[in-house]
């Protein structure tokens, strides 16, 4: 009986223990957005991945908003839910902007991690595709 109990809390703290390595990674985002034929949607493709370990994060929920830093508050857009792509780690999601210019996306990771990344890209206009920066905040 008391081999049983101790098997079960050391089995027990493995897991907590295991838990909690993986819960200290932090997501790392490659985002990449084309425009479709509707003016001012772009389709974005987000490969998640842990910062650490550089394995693909499957089976996350990815909220995906953004906002003008250059007019905060004036212009968002509502988040949207993004649906996993064909390989692990891809994600997709539609964002439909107000105006082109800089615009900073909001990935909200939730499963197994959860973390908030911010990714400053440029739509539309000469500048075309996007900057890389991306800033963490913890949730």
């Amino acid at each position: 009986m008391v081999r049983t109990a101790l098997a079960s809390l050391a089995a027990a703290s493995a897991a907590l223990w295991t838990g909690g390595a993986a819960a200290a990674d932090r997501a790392k985002a490659t985002v990449a957005c084309a425009p479709t034929a509707e003016r001012l949607v772009y389709d974005c493709r987000i490969v998640l991945t842990g910062r650490k370990s550089g394995a693909p994060l499957e089976g996350a929920k990815l909220v995906v908003g953004a906002d003008m830093p250059s007019m905060p508050l004036a212009h968002n857009v509502r988040p949207v839910t993004a649906t996993p792509g064909g390989t692990p780690g891809l994600y997709e999601a539609r964002i439909e902007l107000e105006m082109h210019g800089e615009w900073a996306l909001r990935l909200d990771v939730s499963g197994p991690l959860r973390d908030r990344l911010f990714h400053k890209m440029h739509f539309g206009g000469a500048k075309g595709a996007g900057t890389d920066h991306q800033h963490h905040m913890k949730k």
